[in-house]
C-alpha cells in the first residue's frame, strides 16, 4: 500500500514539473523523494538498522567466533542457575513419565545436577569458500578429502571391505565397525548389517566388483568407495587409512553455486589449533585450482586475466547468530598477506 502511494505521489509531482521545468527538474523530483524513502525514523527487530559489514583477517574472525562461544556459554550458566531448581524437577517428571528401566531416578538426576556444573556445547567451526568455478563444466567440480594437522574434532565409524581374512581381522581389532568380503556385502544387501552401523567406508581394489550389487544402497548415502575421496586402496595400506577415517578425515565438495563448506575444527581446539587447520585447507584447495575457471562465456577455454579464484570467505560457528567475512588476502596462499595481519 504504501509503495503504491508513492508512486502516486511521484507521478504527481512529476506532471506539475515536466511543463515548467523540464527534465532537470524531473530527475530531482525523483533523487529527493527516493531519498525520503530511504530515511527511516525507527528501528525494530524486523528492522533494524542497517550497518556495512566489513571483511576481518582470519587470526580477528577467529577470536571473534570463539569470543562469542564464550559469551553465550556465560549466558546459558546465569539462566541455569537462576532456573537450576525447576529445570531438575523437570528434568527428573519427565524421565519419571516415561518409564523405562534404564532410566535414573529423581535422586540421582537431582545427584547429578549438583554435583556436576553446567556443560558446555563444544560447538564446530566451519569455513565457507566461494570460488569462482562452475561445477557443471568439466573439470570444475572439486571434490577430494584431507587430513587436518589438529583433525576435525569429529570420530567416524568405519566399514572395511576386503577379500584378505588377516586384513579384515586386523582392521577389527584397530576399531573397525564392520569388515569382511563378499558375506558383508551379502549382508548389507540383506539388511542384516544396517546401513546406519557405520559412517565411513574402506575397500580393496579387488572389492570393488562385489560392491557393484549394493552400489545403489550406498551411494545415494555418500557411503560408495571413491578414488577421489581416497578411500580405495591396496590391502596393505587399509589400515593406516582406517586410522585417518577413524579420527575425522575431512571431505569436501563444490556445491552447484561453486561453494565450499567445511568444519575445521572445534572451538575448544583454540585459536592457534584453528588457524593451522585454515591454512592446511586454503592450501589443500590452492593446489588443485582448475587450469581453466571462472564462469564465462560458453566456450571459453582460457581463463581472463584478473580473474579472481576466491570470490567471498565466511566464517561461521554452530549456534551462532551468523558468519563472519574473512578478508580474502589473509586466506589467498598466493598472497603476500597469507595468515597475517594486512598493513
Amino acid at each position: 500500500m504504501a509503495s503504491k502511494l508513492l508512486f502516486r505521489t511521484c507521478c504527481t509531482q512529476l506532471r506539475s514539473t515536466t511543463s515548467a521545468t523540464g527534465t532537470t527538474t524531473i530527475t530531482t523530483t525523483i533523487t529527493s523523494t527516493a531519498q525520503k524513502t530511504t530515511q527511516r525514523g525507527f528501528k525494530s527487530r524486523a528492522h533494524p538498522e542497517f550497518t556495512t559489514r566489513t571483511a576481518s583477517p582470519i587470526q580477528a574472525a577467529v577470536q571473534t567466533l570463539l569470543t562469542e562461544m564464550d559469551e553465550r556459554h556465560l549466558r546459558r550458566v546465569d539462566r541455569w542457575n537462576n532456573n537450576k531448581e525447576s529445570r531438575v524437577e523437570q528434568r527428573a517428571a519427565y524421565l519419571a513419565r516415561r518409564g523405562k528401566a534404564d532410566a535414573p531416578t529423581p535422586e540421582q538426576v537431582k545427584e547429578d545436577a549438583a554435583n556436576n556444573d553446567y556443560r558446555r556445547m563444544d560447538e564446530t567451526v566451519e569455513l565457507a569458500l566461494q570460488l569462482n568455478v562452475d561445477p557443471r563444466k568439466p573439470g570444475q567440480s572439486l571434490r577430494g578429502s584431507l587430513a587436518l594437522p589438529h583433525g576435525n574434532g569429529k570420530t567416524f565409524s568405519v566399514a572395511v571391505f576386503t577379500d584378505d581374512a588377516k586384513v579384515a581381522e586386523e582392521a577389527l581389532a584397530a576399531g573397525a565397525a564392520v569388515a569382511g568380503g563378499a558375506s558383508l556385502v551379502e549382508s548389507i544387501r540383506d539388511g542384516s548389517t544396517p546401513l546406519s552401523s557405520f559412517q565411513r567406508t574402506l575397500a580393496s581394489p579387488e572389492m570393488m566388483v562385489e560392491l557393484r550389487s549394493v552400489a545403489r544402497l550406498l551411494g545415494p548415502r555418500g557411503l560408495m568407495p571413491n578414488p577421489k575421496l581416497d578411500t580405495i586402496v591396496p590391502p596393505e595400506e587399509l589400515l593406516g587409512a582406517l586410522k585417518k577415517q577413524m579420527s575425522g578425515m575431512s571431505n569436501y565438495r563444490t556445491d552447484k553455486e561453486g561453494i565450499v563448506r567445511l568444519g575445521v575444527g572445534r572451538g575448544s581446539f583454540g585459536c592457534d589449533k584453528l588457524l593451522d587447520n585454515v591454512r592446511e585447507v586454503m592450501n589443500e584447495i590452492q593446489s588443485i585450482k582448475p587450469e581453466s575457471f571462472g564462469k564465462g562465456k560458453k566456450g571459453q577455454k582460457k581463463v581472463a586475466k584478473g580473474t579472481k579464484y576466491y570470490l567471498k570467505a565466511h566464517l561461521s560457528c554452530t549456534q551462532g547468530k551468523g558468519s563472519v567475512i574473512v578478508d580474502l588476502r589473509t586466506l589467498d596462499p598466493t598472497s603476500s598477506f597469507f595468515m597475517s595481519e594486512p598493513l
